[in-house]
């Protein structure tokens, strides 16, 4: 009797996972952006809010929660209701903030679960048109005497991190780091001359390098980009197996239902695999990536690691 008992639980609780994950959502689902309008993780979260908002048949609403280099907003998803309607949309700057940050506010590892990794693309490096600096040399060249700032989209986003590595540890240059809310705003920077240059992920930065705006002087990619393919890469400048990326993923609240984690797992990865959304993430300067939410978890653990010997090595701060 108690092995018939112990049987129909399993059943009825597998039963109602299955209703759960189908009718999953059964209301308005909330993506938080913990960055300004216009960067990447902005620009794809509302790309995927758009695509699943028809999917699903419920809105899909997209909020900016800038502030401590994401930290404000993860952890804002990091303490909501582990129901699947609060979805975090950041950037590698999360695997960073691990070490980065002595208290950011949330564990990665308890507080929330890696659902999707979405896109990946590389930094580039860019000046204004009228700043003088037309190569990633004379960029390195100008830091060395010691009045040279550039931007980033914020303190432990990997932009800011290529950075100080490329200067910092291997150029071996004095340089002062002005960090911004978002690509958006770094880039603005760059526009008005505010700063000699800034590092940022590729997306924002294409349109303004085509339109003769900014000059795009590095890329931190193996290889140069279609997008751009006059851009040099970090190693064509000089700096051997120099590659950084700036990777978007999707996370929600630990002790989310595993089939509410499938399900958004398994509508992302629908969208990825559609041409016109891929092409929408190419015109954007972003590769598709996908796979399912052991790898995404698997990922991150190692980005986890790899940004933390960057950081001991830059000695980087949060600031």
């Amino acid at each position: 009797m108690k092995t018939l008992n112990w049987l129909a639980a399993v059943v009825f609780a597998l039963a109602a996972a299955c209703a759960q994950a189908q009718t999953f959502p059964g209301k308005a689902v909330r993506f938080v952006v913990p960055f300004a309008s216009g960067g990447p993780p902005d620009i794809i979260g509302r790309l995927l809010g758009q695509q699943l908002s028809e999917a699903w048949g419920q809105p899909v609403l997209v909020e900016n929660r800038p502030g401590a280099g994401g930290n404000t907003g993860s952890a804002q998803v990091a303490k909501a209701a582990p129901d699947g309607y609060t979805v975090l949309v950041t950037t590698s700057a999360i695997a960073v903030n691990a070490s980065l940050w002595a208290n950011p506010g949330f564990d990665l590892d308890r507080d929330l679960i890696g659902v999707a990794h979405v896109a990946t693309s590389p930094n580039i490096f860019v000046a204004g048109a009228a700043s003088g600096i037309g190569t990633l040399r004379e960029a390195l060249d100008k830091a060395k005497s010691g009045r040279f700032n550039y931007g980033s989209p914020g303190t432990g986003t990997t932009p800011n991190l290529s950075a100080e590595y490329l200067f910092k540890v291997l150029a071996k240059t004095n340089v002062t780091h002005v960090p911004y809310k978002a690509g958006g705003p770094a880039l603005t920077a760059a526009l008005t001359g505010e700063v000699d240059l800034v590092c940022v992920a590729v997306p924002g930065a294409v349109p303004l390098v085509k339109a003769g705006k900014l000059r795009g002087l590095a890329v931190t990619s193996a290889k140069r980009l279609a997008a751009l393919p006059d851009v040099p890469t970090v190693e064509e400048s000089g700096y051997p197996g120099f590659q950084h990326y700036t990777w978007v993923a999707v996370f929600v609240p630990a002790g989310t239902p595993v089939s509410v984690v499938s399900r958004l797992n398994t509508d992302i990865e629908k969208l990825l695999v559609r041409p016109e959304f891929r092409e929408r993430l190419a015109a954007l300067a972003f590769d598709p990536v996908g796979g399912s939410q052991e790898s995404v978890a698997r990922y991150v653990k190692a980005e986890i690691a790899k940004w933390a010997a960057i950081v001991k090595e830059t000695g980087a701060r949060a600031e």
